[in-house]
């Protein structure tokens, strides 16, 4: 019999400064704020930008907001509508935990359209600007997810499945690490390749959109639904390939009308 792949059981908090912890999931979010700024500016110095490298801060803000906002808010109506519903002020209790991916997608598509009208520009033109600053925050927030223990895959017996106590003596698919190197580190690649030559408006938008959405979609076929919802459907169907499924089609119609049109290029 193999020896099995033990979770490490790291410590949810990175710092401990007095009575103020820094929990690893925080610190993950403040990475990929971090990154998402460095990388704007990087794309930011390139001919054709649509925003300004002394501009990222303000956009920064306008992201994260959105991501937090939309998040928070999505959770709530996504996966723990009913209890929400009972006590609402809980959607303010951020420390209690609970984010949503597409909430907060959704959240920055409109602090990104509210920015790009504010600064009178085209909003696919900022969308392809944005879209290849996101994916190392994904990273670096599935890497928060493995850190806290959860959002564990269902079991498996391939060499790489690694076991978590709390869950039982199976070893499991480590999803959360499947989800940091395809919706992070591939994906990061793929639309930052793609992004470094002048692209017809709208298909890197619909690349990341496509890309992500492909990726969670696969994934959630052996990563556990959320246990206060279960599978919708056919012991298989989850809410995250429901709300992903709208990503792909959507994606992919927008690559496809970039290339028809031949819109003007815009970085």
């Amino acid at each position: 019999m193999r020896d099995m792949l033990r979770y490490p059981d790291i410590d949810p908090i990175a710092i401990a400064l007095g009575p103020l912890d820094i929990h690893w999931y925080g610190l993950m979010y403040a990475i990929g704020f971090g990154l998402a700024w460095w990388l704007g500016r990087l794309r930011a110095a390139q001919p054709g930008a649509p925003v300004a490298a002394n501009a990222m801060d303000d956009l920064l803000v306008y992201g994260a907001v959105g991501v937090v906002v939309g998040g928070r808010v999505g959770y709530a109506l996504f996966y723990t509508s009913e209890s929400f519903a009972n006590d609402p002020l809980a959607i303010l209790r951020i420390w209690e935990g609970g984010m949503a991916f597409h909430g907060g997608l959704v959240g920055v598509i409109l602090a990104m359209t509210i920015y790009a009208w504010r600064h009178r520009i085209h909003p696919l033109a900022l969308g392809d600007f944005v879209a290849p600053l996101i994916p190392p925050g994904l990273a670096a927030g599935r890497l928060g997810n493995f850190i806290n223990g959860e959002l564990w895959g269902a079991p498996t017996q391939l060499p790489w499945g690694m076991v978590y106590p709390p869950l039982g003596p199976d070893p499991r698919h480590p999803s959360q690490l499947y989800e940091m190197g395809l919706e992070g580190i591939l994906l990061f690649i793929v639309v930052w390749w793609v992004s470094a030559k002048s692209r017809p408006r709208g298909l890197i938008t619909g690349l990341f959109l496509f890309g992500y959405g492909l990726a969670r979609f696969v994934v959630e076929f052996v990563r556990l639904p959320d246990p206060q919802l279960g599978y919708l459907a056919g012991e298989w169907l989850t809410m995250g390939q429901v709300l992903s499924t709208p990503m792909i089609i959507i994606g992919l119609g927008l690559m496809a009308w970039a290339i028809a049109t031949h819109e003007k290029p815009a970085r």
